[in-house]
């Protein structure tokens, strides 16, 4: 690895202070014994001292301070069980950004070692219960060296158990003894600054000095390999770091796609939490019964499980405040007439993460709107104005990115029937496989029992493992494409191994909303109509394949390029995705689809918007023009009662049986007036709409909810 101009083959870890924040608690116990044993609490100033120094020459420093006859051994022997006794029981503290550090060192072919002052019974134990050890080639402690820190003996035993010249090795320390040591073996050291930093003529002595594991994770990020974008089977990364990911708003999006792309992470490890916001009850208390759950890819037979994972209340405040003052990165995944209303809650949360001091947030606004990133950040600032003066709104402002995205993947919710059976499925075979009274005797003193019993105790405990262990449940069915398109900006975004990053979302958000979106539409509608539940299905009618090759090839993409020639780039790759996808979408039906068909029909969206993007360039359009016919007619033989869009459109073409009535109105839509077409202008299009749903239209059917046409009229002229 290059990592400023130097070749390394080799990283040698210092433990206490370096890799885990147990001087602090060194400090207390060593106190505490002191009080205990001698009567008197060791003071800092010896404390401070005796830092990266070897047990003698630290004992030898006590006791120029409290007389030949301070029992330092004892006291010393006093303070380690008191400080494993605390580390058993609450774990070792380990330091922020350590995980991820030593996957990428290890990951980019590095030899890894310790070489740490304390016992080796200490350091072992320390690094066990850490679940680093697995990272390390050699370990070297202090009572195996004659001669401890600053000497540069136990870096230099440490590099030659790597096989490696101290020249190629980082040598990581926090205290000024340590990073002597590091210098005096010819090693590179980089130093991590703790309780007390060394001095600056020492300091100088560093390669690079960081105040954590994270400043040099940072710089460190850039020299390691950027994992290409994962395999849909490619498992998540086994170690965990102590980040959290939160999701605000948990649905199809959010817990089928976005949930999935934080346990990716950046390839080396991924959050030791996920943390979703949602106000589906059922959904929230499955999953945290569960702790996990399974997202379905029908079209590779595959379900990938994505555990850690926890779920708070919607309406509970504290709980998502919480989650936007803690957080790594927040997944935005709200419906838009949500968005305004959650907007003041994300403020709050936004202002608590300045209080605490917390770094800058990433907000990836997952909104299928252009400009969505814009919109949630005018949102939240307007709440922030009602809350804090003027420039501290800008100081938050400043440090949360509102990064907009284009989401490429199409997913859906299992449905309440179907989560409900699965759970009843669940219960039973757990019952069958876990005895009635088993575990009920188990003793609470497991280390008081002989090896016999604790053989009894780990066969019934694995006996439950492997019942919990079949427990799961599906949420969501999900296309397989992978990547987030993200626009550049964010640090953490340039990571994550599933985003790809751009320097103009407009482009991605061009083909996706014009060339795709309302596509989309259209095939729902279409197959809908053609009697088909679902996309897959509906893509398997050779009307339906013909008619959106015709609008994509002939009418969509000439526009389109003829518009932005730099969208060639991305636009084949998106189309081909898109029509594989629709293929294969069995589990997507019509009905989700084809939703919502008036918000889909106005003058700039989807449709309409390509139809008049065409008409600048003087392509004709008479797919395009189809495809609205049917949204129409889609809506006006619905006959349930969910989808209000189609409702009115029933309501408004009822009044006149006019086509025009429905593409021209103005009437009030979430809070402003309808964006329909213009009466006058577009009076020669909507005059060609209208004649595709007179086609459309069995004569022989006195009624607008009408079995369609059965000839070749359910295609266009």
């Amino acid at each position: 690895m290059n990592f400023h101009g130097h070749f390394i083959q080799a990283a040698l870890f210092d433990m206490d202070g370096t890799m885990f924040d147990t001087e602090r608690l060194r400090f207390q116990t060593l106190r505490q014994a002191s009080t205990e044993l001698f009567g008197e609490a060791i003071d800092d100033q010896v404390l401070l001292g005796s830092l990266g120094l070897s047990a003698r020459k630290a004992e030898a420093l006590a006791k120029s301070r409290y007389g030949a006859d301070y029992p330092y051994a004892e006291i010393r022997a006093r303070a380690d069980a008191l400080e494993l006794a605390h580390v058993r029981a609450h774990g070792v503290p380990v330091k922020a950004g350590l995980y991820e550090v030593l996957e990428r060192l290890k990951k980019s072919g590095l030899r890894l070692a310790v070489a740490t002052s304390s016992r080796r019974a200490i350091a072992e134990e320390y690094l066990i219960n850490a679940n680093v050890l697995k990272y390390f080639d050699a370990t070297v402690c202090g009572d195996e060296v004659s001669q401890g820190k600053p000497h540069p003996e136990i870096f230099q035993t440490a590099a030659a158990a790597l096989g490696c010249a101290p020249a190629q090795c980082l040598v990581f320390e926090d205290s000024e003894n340590g990073l002597l040591s590091g210098a005096a073996c010819g090693g590179l050291p980089i130093l991590l600054k703790d309780i007390k930093e060394p001095a600056p003529a020492i300091q100088a002595k560093a390669l690079r000095a960081y105040d954590s594991l994270e400043a040099f994770l940072a710089d460190l990020a850039p020299c390691t390999p950027l994992l290409p974008l994962p395999a849909l089977t490619d498992p998540f990364p086994q170690t965990h770091n102590e980040h959290v990911a939160a999701i605000h708003g948990f649905g199809a999006i959010g817990g089928g796609y976005l949930a999935q792309l934080f346990a990716h992470w950046d390839g080396y490890t991924r959050p030791a939490e996920i943390v979703g916001v949602t106000n589906n009850r059922l959904l929230r208390d499955l999953v945290n019964a569960y702790g996990k759950y399974s997202v379905h890819y029908p079209d590779q037979a595959f379900e990938q499980t994505i555990d850690r994972v926890r779920l708070v209340a919607a309406d509970n405040q504290a709980a998502v405040i919480a989650l936007y003052e803690q957080a790594e990165i927040v997944g935005l995944s709200l419906p838009e007439g949500a968005i305004a209303q959650q907007a003041g809650l994300i403020a709050d949360g936004l202002i608590a993460r300045r209080r605490a001091r917390r770094g800058p947030l990433t907000v990836l606004v997952a909104l299928n709107k252009v400009g969505g990133a814009a919109y949630v950040r005018r949102c939240v600032g307007r709440a922030l104005e009602q809350r804090l003066a003027a420039e501290e709104v800008g100081e938050v402002l400043a440090a949360t990115i509102f990064a907009e995205t284009v989401v490429n993947r199409i997913v859906s919710r299992v449905s309440r029937e179907a989560l409900l059976k699965q759970v009843r499925i669940n219960v039973g075979s757990f019952s069958a496989a876990v005895p009635s009274g088993s575990f009920e005797t188990l003793p609470r003193q497991p280390g008081a029992l002989g090896v016999e019993s604790l053989v009894a105790l780990l066969s019934e405990a694995a006996q439950l493992d492997r019942a919990l262990a079949t427990l799961n449940i599906v949420l969501f069915h999900s296309g397989p494409e992978m990547a987030l398109y993200a626009e550049r900006g964010s640090a953490i975004l340039e990571r994550l191994r599933q985003v790809r990053t751009v320097d103009d979302i407009a482009e991605i958000q061009a083909i996706k909303n014009k060339m795709l979106n309302g596509t989309h539409a259209i095939i729902g509608w279409y197959s809908a109509l053609l009697g088909y539940r679902t996309i897959g299905q509906g893509m398997g009618d050779e009307r339906v394949r013909r008619l959106v090759r015709r609008l994509l090839e002939q009418e969509i993409k000439p526009a389109m390029l003829a518009h932005n020639l730099a969208l060639k780039t991305h636009i084949d790759t998106f189309v081909e995705r898109f029509l594989k996808r629709c293929e294969e979408s069995f589990k997507d039906t019509c009905v989700r689809v084809g939703r919502d068909p008036r918000r889909k029909l106005q003058r700039k969206e989807r449709i309409l918007g390509n139809i008049e993007l065409a008409a600048r360039h003087g392509i004709a359009t008479p797919m395009l023009e189809f495809g609205t016919a049917l949204g129409i007619v889609y809506a006006l033989r619905y006959s349930g009662s969910e989808d209000k869009e189609c409702l009115w459109i029933r309501d408004v073409y009822a009044r006149r049986r006019s086509v025009a009535d429905v593409l021209t109105d103005a009437s009030d839509y979430q809070g402003r007036a309808y964006a329909g077409l213009d009466a006058l202008a577009d009076q020669a299009l909507i005059a060609r709409i209208a004649g595709h749903v007179e086609r459309l239209r069995d004569p022989a059917s006195p009624h607008w909810n009408w079995p369609l046409a059965k000839q070749t009229i359910l295609e266009p002229a």
